[in-house]
């Protein structure tokens, strides 16, 4: 019989395994009864993006004991299955590092070699390691873009991609087997000796930035273009700023309050680059700059943000939809000017990725594979033509949470090939004396309006991820028949696997029009995702039919 919240939160309290201060605060949680259930009422649930979880004491929170037990059974998978080395990287986030280090601690008591990168790196440098140094797996202590107290624990197969389901089912059962305070840590300066601990030289960071530079689409655009820089207090700095450096007309003023690693995030609360509140200081110093362009990296520096100024001096910020549409327009357009479009080109998207990527690959003649949401979907596909020997056909991978992907050697979304990407394709448009938000009103011209917007509903309770699991039952029971007064005539359930696609707690709702609405649990938060989309003649006319769709949700979801 599963144990109850108190019963959890008296274990830790008694039990000589967990240090001193953990007892303590326990002992204080104990006398809260829903501080108790809150912090021990349940167990970080471990899944394709590893684990997630607020920083603190107990079961469900992120700590040296939730970190210790996860890679405990990372350890018994890898060592049941041939494993034998992993790479570790960790951001600027609260505790990061010291998660790293009793994560390589506890692979060397296993047997297990962690090669570790001596500071913090982005999430895409991990991706990269793995497959450059041969690794059996990969760990990346970060939060991505959640808040402060937020942290978590992100685990890679050999491939360089997250691990599929299959792999965290395995590794769930692995964990599942392990005592909260048993695993332990080799020493470093031990595991070192054994040979069971190696820093990752900066070689590999050196042939990182490279493989990146190498994936310019026009590497002889050096068109003078004055950009702004924030790597919002995360890991981005170095290599974005060295790939800038390499970049001839490139000039750029970095936010230098944002520059410091800081996991407490003081200047943006939410290091979301997706938000306009954190490019608020970034936004205030490209004006007084007059600069052309800001770009952002969150604190792993897999995403970027991207604001572009327009005629009247003031700055849009643009979506990771419009961003991915223009880099796809750009990189199609460049390939055939350059002459250099593979046989049967390919673009990969998630499903909720803007579809107005079906008409602009349309026009240049490429198809486009969807898959599920997350870029390990994304990076699995590279795998699937590297394997058939076709790597070449892959140009270009985005999906809506501002991720972009042109290169191969990295297997997860990269925020420092996308800056440079980025900049490179505001030279061009410069060069003709336009900017992104020009390129950007060009596109709607060609290809259509087509308005998206995420809706992010937060499951309360003392059991939310059962609560979220309720309310996708009633969405699945109940489809909407109608979509701001238009019938809905497709409705997907993708739970029993289908197009292809593997099983997945997905609904997609569509009208003959254009609009949509998709729905999806997260996977780390208990939340539920709407991402609806709506094409029209105007913008002004999407966003009033997406202001009717989220009227229609707020009350099935909300009440």
């Amino acid at each position: 019989m599963a144990m109850t919240a108190a019963e959890r939160a008296k274990y830790w309290a008694e039990t000589s395994s967990f240090d001193e201060n953990t007892r303590t605060e326990t002992q204080r949680i104990l006398s809260d009864e829903q501080e108790t259930i809150a912090c021990f009422g349940a167990e970080l649930t471990f899944g394709t993006g590893g684990l997630r979880g607020i920083l603190g004491v107990g079961t469900n929170r992120m700590n040296q004991y939730t970190v210790g037990r996860a890679t405990q059974g990372l350890a018994d998978y890898l060592n049941a299955n041939g494993g034998k080395t992993v790479a570790i990287a960790y951001d600027s986030r609260l505790r990061s590092d010291e998660f790293a280090r009793i994560a390589a601690g506890i692979l060397a008591n296993n047997g297990l070699k962690a090669f570790v990168y001596p500071r913090l790196m982005p999430t895409p440098m991990l991706s990269y390691a793995v497959r450059h140094l041969h690794c059996d797996a990969g760990i990346v202590i970060t939060a991505s873009h959640n808040p402060a107290q937020y942290n978590g624990y992100k685990v890679y197969g050999s491939d360089g991609c997250q691990i599929t389901q299959e792999a965290a089912d395995a590794i769930t059962a692995c964990i599942e087997k392990v005592q909260y305070g048993a695993p332990q840590a080799m020493p470093k300066a031990e595991a070192e000796e054994k040979g069971l601990y190696e820093d990752i030289s900066a070689d590999v960071v050196d042939a990182f930035v490279e493989k990146t530079i190498a994936c310019r689409v026009n590497p002889q655009e050096d068109t003078p273009l004055h950009l702004v820089y924030t790597p919002l207090h995360g890991t981005g700095l170095e290599p974005v700023t060295r790939v800038l450096d390499s970049m001839p007309g490139i000039r750029y003023t970095l936010v230098k309050e944002q520059c410091q690693p800081d996991g407490h995030f003081p200047t943006c609360p939410k290091p979301n680059p997706e938000l306009r509140e954190a490019l608020q200081m970034g936004l205030d110093l490209a004006k007084k700059e007059n600069a052309s362009l800001l770009i952002a990296t969150d604190p792993d520096s897999d995403r970027v943000g991207v604001a572009v100024r327009q005629k009247n001096g003031e700055y849009k910020v643009l979506t990771g939809n419009e961003v991915g549409l223009l880099l796809m327009e750009y990189v199609l357009k460049s390939r055939i000017r350059n002459g250099n479009m593979p046989a049967e080109p390919v673009i990969v998207k998630t499903i909720v990725t803007s579809d107005l990527a079906f008409a602009i690959a349309k026009n240049y003649g490429v198809s486009i594979q969807e898959c599920l949401t997350g870029f390990k979907y994304i990076g699995e596909i590279i795998g699937v033509l590297e394997k058939n020997h076709q790597l070449d056909r892959y140009l270009f991978g985005f999906e809506e949470s501002c991720g972009y992907l042109a290169g191969t050697h990295v297997r997860d979304k990269d925020a420092v090939m996308a800056c440079m990407l980025v900049a490179e394709m505001a030279q061009s448009a410069a060069r003709e004396g336009r900017t992104l938000a020009d390129e950007m009103d060009s596109l709607y011209e060609r290809y259509g309006f087509m308005e998206n917007r995420l809706l992010n509903y937060d499951i309360a309770g003392s059991e939310p991820m059962k609560e979220m699991a309720r309310t996708m039952e009633n969405m699945r029971k109940d489809p909407p028949a109608m979509l701001a007064g238009c019938p809905v005539t497709v409705v997907k359930d993708y739970a029993p696997g289908i197009e292809g696609l593997p099983s997945s707690d997905v609904l997609s709702y569509a009208a003959e029009d254009g609009r949509k609405a998709i729905v999806r649990p997260s996977g780390t938060e208990p939340k539920v995702k709407i991402y609806l989309s709506a094409r029209a003649s105007t913008s002004s006319e999407a966003q009033a039919i997406l202001d009717g769709m989220q009227q229609e949700m707020d009350k099935r979801i909300l009440g």
